[in-house]
This record gives C-alpha cells, structure tokens and sequence, in this order.
C-alpha cells in the first residue's frame, strides 16, 4: 500500500487486554499514520499510562495521548476498574495526576475536544476506530454534528450480530452495554463508511494463552510491554480473544472478513437489555456494514506479519 491512513483511536486499553494488543499492531502497521489516542471509560489516565507505555515500547513517544469521558452518559454498566494498570504502576512517570509529557496532556475530559479539532484539520481524510465504549464517540458527534461527514470513515468493534440480522436471547457486546445511550448516538451517525466487527466474529479469533506468551515475547517491541500486561489477563482467562486487533486489521485489509449491509439498532430503554443491539438487512436504509466472517488463519498471518514473529 502506498499510502498511508491516517487513524484515530479511541480505547479502553487496560481491561480486556485485547486493545493493547491491536494498539501494537497499529504501531507496526507501516500503512498507518496514527494521529492520537483518546481514552474512555473509568480511570481514563491509567488507561492513558498504558497506552502511552505501549507506544514508548514502540519508539513513538511522539503519539499524543488524551484522556476522555470517565462514565457512561446516563445509564449503563461502565467499568471504573483498569487493572492491567498494575504492570506498569511502578514504572517512572506513570504515576500521578495530570502525568503525561510532550503531546501527552493527561488531564481529564481534553480526548473530545481532540479528536474534533484533529477531525476538522484533515477533513475527509480520517479513519476513527473505536474500540471502547461509545461515550467519547457520542460526545464528539453532539458536540460538533458535522463530523460524521468530516470523516472518511468509521470503525467500531461493537455489537453482536449474525448474517441474517437474528440475535441470541440477552446477548450483548461489552462495548455496547457499557454506555447504551452513546452506543445508539454513535449508531445514528452517518458517516461515509460505517463498520462494525461484532462479537459474534471476533469470537472466532482466539489464541491460547502460552502461544501468545511464546508469539508476543518473540515480537518484541510494543508486544514486550503488552505480554507483560497480558500476564494480568491470564489470571483469570486462559485465552486471547482477538477482537480489537481483527477491528484493526480489516482497515487495512478488508478482506479478511465478509460483510453485510443493513441498519443496526440498539435497546435504550430495558434497564436489563441495555446495549442489545440488532441488525436489520432489509431495513428501509443500509447505513451500516457489518461483519459477517473472517478467515481466522489468514489474519493471525497477517497479524504476526505485522507485529513480528
């Protein structure tokens, strides 16, 4: 590819330690132009320290690094704890309000203001790829409702979906159900492109906990800091599930999954089902494209192509 793509991410990195695993990718990917990180949900400038951790690792201090939206918008489960926080908590500069250097402003509640003046800068040029909670996303688009048409497009890892628009009884995506409101703000956008890679396909990408050890120290690089967060996740989960990483790598390779368009719809109101989203492909309007496949093998290939063997 001889351009690059500008990108940028909004994330949860620090939870499901699936976001640090698709930030080093995006680091090594040598098509992207990674523009910033804005960070949501709970302790937003831990999840900054992670990020900016990651991208130290990599050589590229030069990645600012904002903090975003602490808790939902109204209702929704949120997720106040950041506990992979613990593998980098001692290391110099991660501790204390406000910490950050450079471009790297830690200070709660600038990520909006961020990604809008970024979006406004370069219009038409920016993929925005969500992989958290939806509560920076809606905020940017109440803030400033022209941005939608101002980006190139937008990428979430988001939803639960099947091909033919069913979903399983209760079934909802973490992202979703975390801030249901600002999921269904987000949904009512109308950018140029809109993709979501849903949980029911990246639940087909799932690598055994000491292969990801073996493959991620080898790598080296940003996957030496994300092991070690890894190690974290590993307590309580034997496996990687590969769902932000997969959302990452169809930006750059889109054929590595199937798609279907249709219009997505998400429950607001049921304090129970919050987040339950639903697809519609013979809906009046086909603003959404979903992922409905992947071929598993050939994005782990791409994958460790990009990040290292």
């Amino acid at each position: 590819m001889a351009a690059t793509i500008p990108i940028l991410l909004d994330t949860d990195i620090g939870s499901d330690i699936d976001d640090a695993v698709a930030l080093a990718y995006l680091l090594k990917q040598p098509a992207c132009e990674l523009l910033g990180i804005t960070t949501v949900s709970g302790v937003v400038d831990q999840r900054a320290a992670l990020a900016a951790a990651v991208c130290d690792a990599a050589g590229r201090a030069d990645v600012p690094i904002h903090c975003g939206a602490p808790g939902p918008l109204l209702t929704g489960t949120g997720q106040p704890d950041v506990p992979q926080y613990q593998a980098i908590a001692d290391r110099p500069g991660s501790q204390g309000p406000g910490r950050g250097r450079g471009q790297r402003d830690f200070t709660p509640g600038q990520a909006v203001e961020f990604l809008r003046t970024t979006i406004r800068s370069r219009p038409n040029e920016i993929t925005l790829f969500a992989i958290g909670p939806m509560t920076n996303i809606a905020l940017l688009f109440a803030a400033d409702p022209a941005i939608p048409s101002l980006i190139k497009q937008l990428v979430l890892m988001c939803g639960v979906f099947t091909a033919h628009g069913q979903r399983g009884p209760g079934a909802r995506e973490w992202n979703a159900k975390c801030d249901p409101i600002a999921t269904a703000m987000t949904y009512r956008a109308r950018p140029p492109v809109f993709t979501s890679i849903g949980l029911d396909v990246t639940l087909q990408c799932q690598l055994p906990a000491d292969e990801c050890r073996q493959r991620f120290t080898k790598a080296g690089g940003p996957l030496g800091i994300v092991a070690q967060m890894a190690e974290v996740w590993f307590k309580h989960r034997p496996v990687i599930t590969f769902h932000d990483p997969l959302a990452a790598a169809i930006i750059f390779q889109p054929d590595l999954c199937q798609y279907a368009d249709g219009q997505v719809e998400v429950e607001t109101l049921s304090p129970t089902l919050g987040g339950l989203t639903s697809f519609r492909h013979d809906a009046a309007e086909h603003p959404h494209r979903i992922a409905t496949t992947v071929d598993n093998a050939r994005f782990f290939d791409h994958y460790f192509a990009v990040v290292g063997e």
